[in-house]
């Protein structure tokens, strides 16, 4: 994805529906990961306002920035992942020729997206166990499990992201960090 591109929004890498569906996500993730953001930095904000000049905190302020915190991080995950922004260690990596690191990539992707996989099977039992607690938030009085449901749909987005830039760098000539972000680096020159 060139520069302009990004500026304009993401477009997937992906044929056909599975393109759409991939940018519809992306858009959604988008919103949610602006919107907690922003919620967490009122709140936040808020909530000190309220503690120095009238003396009380916002009683759930905490529960709320939890609540926040959780979502941004499980959302975020597949976003890193959609737009191959996730930290790598890559001195090996790098040193290899562009086969080698074709089939890095596609071991990688395919290895992390199991992992996520695995992860997904083992939150949805964390979520079960959760509820057979019946356990709530003090201050909101909702439900423990709820708020946790953004860690098995982090890591499905997550596993099906690392699944899909394996299989595009099976069917394609470049290596691809994720469907829609070739592998490389951007020689640019910043002015101090």
């Amino acid at each position: 994805m060139t520069e302009e591109e990004s500026e304009k929004g993401y477009r997937s890498g992906l044929p056909g529906i599975l393109g759409l569906v991939d940018t519809v996500i992306s858009k959604i993730e988008s919103v949610i990961l602006a919107l907690g953001v922003i919620l967490m930095a009122v709140n936040t904000v808020t909530n000190v306002v309220a503690r120095f000049v009238f003396g009380n905190s916002i009683m759930f302020s905490g529960e709320l920035n939890r609540i926040l915190i959780i979502m941004i991080t499980f959302a975020g995950i597949g976003y890193a992942a959609r737009h191959g922004r996730h930290i790598r260690m890559s001195a090996i990596y790098d040193a290899l020729p562009t086969g080698g690191r074709k089939v890095l990539m596609i071991a990688i992707a395919l290895l992390t997206s199991i992992m996520m996989f695995f992860l997904l099977y083992y939150s949805v039992f964390f979520i079960i166990d959760l509820y057979s607690k019946g356990r709530v938030l003090p201050s909101l009085g909702m439900p423990i499990w709820i708020i946790y449901l953004w860690v098995p749909m982090g890591f499905f987005i997550t596993g099906v992201q690392y699944l899909l830039t394996a299989v595009k760098n099976m069917t394609s000539r470049d290596v691809y960090l994720s469907t829609g972000v070739v592998d490389g680096y951007k020689d640019t020159e910043t002015e101090v």
